[in-house]
């Protein structure tokens, strides 16, 4: 797994551990308060076989075996969505650490739109399954650094994105500046939202680091995953948005875009397990758990 840490810039600026999952492209983070050792984990994998529908653990694995040679105390276990290209590894990670979970509020509603989809009236229930949802402009620490919650919907109608001191985790929003930015046309989804969140983030100060979810190299020259750029440097050259480009003009590149995409292989499956956060439905009379995958509706 290629790994890279970026260094904290001081007091109240956090370590950020990335570790790239190639199976899904994702970026796994290990944030970290160099002060306490307090530290919080965003959006880790857990593995998934599509063609067993088969779960398994080396990805979230090695973040563990990471933070223990760190000496770090888990405060929270985190995600910025109920991902579709993955299963959330929340409630595995809780199992072994016993550190609270969290994930955007607005999970609620997206877990309604979902039951229609699935036709599961009685299923997915967020407030039971994760142990706190975050509204817009919630607050939280992670040892003596200060974590603030930002609304970013676009990609899923209740993204949301953690400001970590000069440190942000802005999920499927952007890629890296050679990439572009991430699609808005899943159930829920809306390129004129996801303008708007990109916007909102490009506000923050020039030298953010923006720690984006997904790479999928090689791109161009670039053979390694890259996952961090200042807000300056997308605001200046990332290949979708960067320079001024227009609402309109994004919207028309990007929705034209995602008219060509096909569905995530494991969108169909993750999804039942990440609303319920990462874990698998209620075993049935034989002891074992079955998906409900819904025919001709995408």
């Amino acid at each position: 797994m290629f790994t890279r840490t970026s260094p904290s810039n001081g007091p109240g600026s956090p370590r950020v551990d990335g570790f790239h999952d190639q199976a899904t492209g994702s970026i796994m983070y290990v944030v970290s308060d160099p002060e306490t050792g307090q530290a919080a984990l965003i959006d880790v994998v857990r593995d998934f076989d599509t063609n067993a529908a088969r779960l398994s653990s080396e990805s979230a694995d090695e973040v563990l075996d990471f933070v223990a040679r760190e000496g770090f105390e888990v405060a929270w276990i985190l995600d910025t969505h109920p991902h579709a290209d993955h299963v959330m590894a929340q409630a595995y990670l809780k199992e072994k650490l016993g550190a609270r979970t969290g994930i955007g509020a607005k999970v609620r509603e997206i877990a309604a739109l979902w039951r229609g989809i699935y036709h599961l009236p009685d299923a997915l229930d967020p407030d039971r399954d994760f142990d706190h949802l975050f509204a817009d402009g919630d607050s939280f620490r992670v040892g003596n650094l200060d974590v603030r919650v930002m609304l970013s919907p676009g990609h899923t109608l209740g993204s949301i994105t953690y400001l970590v001191g000069d440190a942000a985790f802005v999920h499927d929003t952007f890629m890296h500046v050679d990439s572009g930015t991430t699609r808005a046309d899943f159930p829920g989804g809306s390129s004129a939202e996801l303008y708007a969140s990109l916007m909102a983030i490009l506000d923050l100060p020039d030298q953010t680091r923006l720690f984006v979810g997904h790479d999928y190299p090689p791109v161009g020259d670039r053979e390694d995953p890259a996952w961090e750029a200042s807000v300056a440097e997308h605001r200046a050259r990332n290949t979708h948005i960067g320079g001024g480009v227009s609402e309109a003009e994004f919207r028309a590149l990007r929705d034209a875009r995602d008219a060509t995409l096909s569905l995530p292989s494991q969108m169909l499956y993750a999804l039942q397990m990440n609303l319920r956060g990462g874990r698998l439905p209620p075993q049935e009379a034989d002891g074992h758990s079955y998906f409900k995958i819904p025919a001709n509706k995408f």
